[in-house]
This record gives C-alpha cells, structure tokens and sequence, in this order.
C-alpha cells in the first residue's frame, strides 16, 4: 500500500527515486535548452519519419550515465537509444523530448518525460518543461508542479470541457477520429495543445481532457503517475490500462472521462 506522506509504495521508499528525477530533470533541461530556438539546428529524419536531433540524443545519453552511476542494477527503456535491462525490477522510461516537432519549431509545447517502473508498473513519472521551468511530479497518489501541490479540475460535462489533442493529421487517420471530431464540436474549447505538454495543462487544470490516439510506451509511462497523482483518470482509447497502450485518453474527472470514451467507441 503507498502511503503519500513516508513515500512508501509496496514496501519500496519512493523518496530517493524521486530526489533523482528531479535531477535528471533538471541537468537534462541544462543539456536541452541551448539547442532551443537555435538558428541553424540539424534536424534529422528517423525511419518512421519522425524528426530527431543533437538534442534528443544528448538529453537522453546524459540521463542514461546518470542513471548508470546511480543505480547500476535498474534498467533503462529510452525512445532514442533503446532498452538495456528491460525485465529490471527498476526500469526508467526516458523520452528526451516529447514534441519534438513543436521543439525544433521554437514553440515551447514540448517536455522531457521521465518516469520509474517498478516491477513493470509506472510508480513515479515527471513532465519538465526546461524554457518554462515547470516541473511536475507525480506518484498515483499526489502531484506537484514545482514542489506546489496542483490537481485536475473539477469539470464533468464535455460542454464545460477543454479538450486537447496533438497532431490532427494522425488523428485524421485514427478509427476514432469522427468520435472525437463530435467531441470537439460539443465542448466549450478545442485546441492542438498536445504532446506531453496536454498531460501537463490536464494536471494542473488548465485543461480537461487529452486525448493522444497512437503511442510508445516512452510516451505514457511518465503520464500516468502524473494524471493520477493529480485527482484525474487515464487509460486507453477504450477504457483499458495505460500502460503499455497505443492510445491515452486523460481527463479530470471520472463523468469526463466516461464520456469521451462513449463517444470515441460509438
């Protein structure tokens, strides 16, 4: 059983872990942001298209050598080096830069996602935003942003709702995407506030729902101790576990949620 107050999660103090992340955080944020608005900077393409550059892969080497010296026995799963030691009890998640797209655009809807897997399961995950120096933390139980407790907002009707989503070109290629085109019509605010930096606006309660239709676990793990520490509900497309899935629909509420997963398998 956790307990928020001693840091306890099956009998594992989760303080420890957390202190580290927060460094990862922040020494991966030092990495990251002089690359951000650079005039010049080399973007490459990966095999699925997506863009990748000098920044991704440093932030992520960086915080493998951390990891290494640290806790030499944990594994690491890294969206741009790959997976060391994946069937560890302890594994870390690392996504150097989600949004990688809004990052070399100089648009600051990107984030560093780092989380802990414990026997499999995310126990402690964490947003960075390094140019706007936000940090949120989350274990399932409790969030902050900043070290300030922050929780999702009390909204429980899509017509009271924002709802946000990444990339409307994958969305448009979705089966689900005239479901959440109905949702968007419905609610009071629809926006392309995606990526990691969605989960964020979620949390904090700036925002009702994310909703993201196709993901890698490097993209979710981080999230879900994240929007569950912060009072909200996560889980597929369908309404089953986060992690691992290939979609995540988080909202603030559980009447929220319930309606955006009607609506997205109707």
């Amino acid at each position: 059983m956790f307990s928020p107050i001693h840091g306890f999660k099956d009998g594992v103090n989760l303080d420890p872990y957390r202190d580290f992340m927060i460094e990862l955080a922040e020494m991966s944020g030092e990495f990251i942001r002089p690359y951000y608005g650079r005039e010049g900077l080399k973007v490459e393409l990966k095999a699925d298209r997506s863009p990748v550059t000098a920044a991704d892969r440093g932030a992520e080497e960086l915080m493998r050598s951390l990891i290494k010296g640290k806790f030499p026995s944990h594994g690491v799963i890294g969206e741009e080096l790959g997976s060391d030691r994946a069937d560890a009890e302890f594994v870390w998640v690392l996504d150097p830069i989600d949004g990688t797209k809004s990052f070399i655009s100089a648009v600051p809807l990107f984030g560093t996602l780092i989380a802990l897997l414990h026997e499999g399961r995310p126990v402690l995950g964490c947003i960075h935003q390094p140019v706007l120096g936000q940090l949120l933390i989350g274990d399932n139980r409790s969030c902050t942003m900043s070290g300030r407790p922050v929780k999702t907002r009390d909204i429980r009707r899509i017509e009271d709702a924002t709802l946000l989503t990444s990339d409307p070109v994958v969305l448009a290629r979705e089966p689900a995407a005239r479901g959440y085109q109905a949702l968007m019509g419905r609610a009071k605010l629809a926006r392309m506030w995606g990526d990691c930096y969605g989960y964020l606006l979620v949390a904090t309660g700036s925002a009702d729902v994310m909703y993201d239709p196709l993901m890698n676990p490097w993209d979710i793990a981080a999230l879900v101790p994240v929007i569950r520490g912060a009072g909200g509900v996560i889980t597929d497309s369908a309404g089953k576990p986060p992690y691992p899935a290939k979609s995540i629909v988080a909202a603030g509420t559980t009447e929220l949620h319930a309606q955006v997963i009607e609506a997205l398998n109707a």
